[in-house]
C-alpha cells in the first residue's frame, strides 16, 4: 500500500522538526499509541492499537529514523508484530517553508501480512488513511502549542 499526500502546519520548520522527533509529541498525535520511548538518537520502540474494520489489534514495534536532514526531512523505517500479524513499512518525510507555515510532504510505503491482512484487508487502506487524517490533524495543533 502506498499513501502520498502533503499537509501545511501553521508552526515554523524548525518546530515541526523538533515535534516530529520528541517521542511525547508523537505519542500524543499517533492514535492508538499506548507508549513510545526513544531507545537512542534514531530509535524508537512504540505499542500501537489499531482497529480495522471488525480486527483490532495491538503492534509493538521499531522505528528508525535515517537520512537526517534536519530540520529538511527524514526517512522513517518501522516495523511491528501483533497477535494477528504484523506490519512493516517506510516513509520519506520532507519539510519545507510556506507563507502559511510548513510544508510537511510524505511518501508511505506499507504491507501488512498475517491474519490481520486477510481478515481486515478491505479495510487496510482506508484505516490506514483515516489514521493519518488524524495523525496530522493533531500533530498541527500539538506543534502549534496546544494539548492533544
Amino acid at each position: 500500500m502506498k499513501l502520498t499526500d502533503e499537509v501545511i502546519i501553521p508552526v515554523p520548520r524548525q518546530k515541526v522538526w523538533e515535534a516530529l522527533n520528541d517521542p511525547e509529541v508523537l505519542r500524543q498525535c499517533i492514535p492508538g499509541c499506548d507508549e513510545i520511548a526513544r531507545q537512542s538518537d534514531t530509535e524508537m520502540e512504540a505499542r500501537v492499537t489499531v482497529k480495522m474494520g471488525p480486527v483490532k489489534a495491538t503492534f509493538k514495534g521499531q522505528v528508525t529514523l535515517s537520512d537526517l536532514d534536519p530540520p529538511n526531512g527524514y526517512r522513517i523505517t518501522g516495523s511491528g508484530t501483533s497477535m494477528m500479524g504484523g506490519a512493516t513499512g517506510s516513509a520519506e518525510v520532507r519539510l519545507s517553508d510556506v507563507p502559511e507555515g510548513t510544508r510537511l510532504s510524505y511518501d508511505v510505503d506499507a504491507q501488512v501480512t498475517g491474519k490481520i491482512a486477510s481478515l481486515a484487508q478491505r479495510f487496510i487502506e482506508p484505516t490506514a488513511r483515516q489514521l493519518s487524517g488524524q495523525f496530522f490533524e493533531t500533530f498541527a495543533r500539538v506543534a502549534g502549542g496546544e494539548t492533544a
